[in-house]
């Protein structure tokens, strides 16, 4: 199965100190299930800072997996109750960060579905903030599509 979706994303950064940062977007994407897993995959776009960038969740049972594929290559690993170590590219150069997962829903089907992720990020095993992001996903209308000129 693969289809044409919309995409709603809600995400919030928090750092010790700082006011949190709230980024909200809906894009085209599109979703693909492959036996009982699902690949959601969009591009990036200048609002998020990564245009050129093609963003792709990978929803197993118990994981989602966030991978970017573009001038700064990333890939994160959650699980509800586990760290995981990943190496993240920045314009600044790469470093490893850790993830560690506090609440994760992921509940896709073939006509959409949401993912939650709740998850702390540490670099050099120290706390550098918090983030929660939030994904909507629903069928394209038809129709949409003659809109376009």
């Amino acid at each position: 199965m693969e289809k044409e979706v919309i995409i709603s994303i809600r995400g919030m950064q928090k750092y010790e100190g700082a006011l949190p940062d709230v980024i909200e977007l809906v894009t085209e994407g599109r979703l693909v299930r492959d036996g009982e897993s699902y690949t959601l995959s969009y591009q990036e776009s200048e609002l998020t800072g990564l245009e050129g960038t093609l963003t792709t969740i990978q929803v197993d049972r118990e994981q989602v997996t966030l991978m970017r594929v573009g001038e700064f290559n990333s890939q994160l690993v959650f699980q509800e109750g586990r760290r995981h170590f990943s190496m993240y590219n920045t314009p600044y150069g790469a470093m490893t960060i850790g993830v560690n997962t506090r609440h994760l829903l992921a509940q896709l089907t073939d006509q959409g579905g949401d993912i939650e992720v709740d998850y702390s990020v540490e670099v050099d095993h120290a706390l550098a903030g918090r983030n929660v992001f939030r994904i909507s996903v629903r069928e394209s209308e038809e129709g949409l599509g003659s809109l376009k000129q």
